[in-house]
């Protein structure tokens, strides 16, 4: 079954930022930006994810994939 992908640590890598200094920069706590990056994140709202892209300078795409999940 296809499923949606956060490739939020891909963004982080290619940005070499933190995930701590991302959560700064979104004003979000860790604890919510480390469930999603794992993909346990149930929904997102588009603000954060607007703010994410914003910090990142990427689009909502470079985040969010949707795909077969990794076994």
């Amino acid at each position: 079954m296809m499923e949606i992908i956060v490739k939020l640590d891909d963004m982080l890598h290619a940005r070499r930022m933190t995930l701590t200094e991302l959560a700064e920069k979104v004003d979000i706590t860790l604890a919510n930006l480390s469930i999603l990056k794992t993909g346990k994140a149930k929904a997102i709202r588009f603000s954060t994810l607007a703010s994410i892209c914003e910090a990142l300078d990427c689009q909502p795409g470079d985040v969010l994939g949707f795909g077969e999940p990794a076994e």
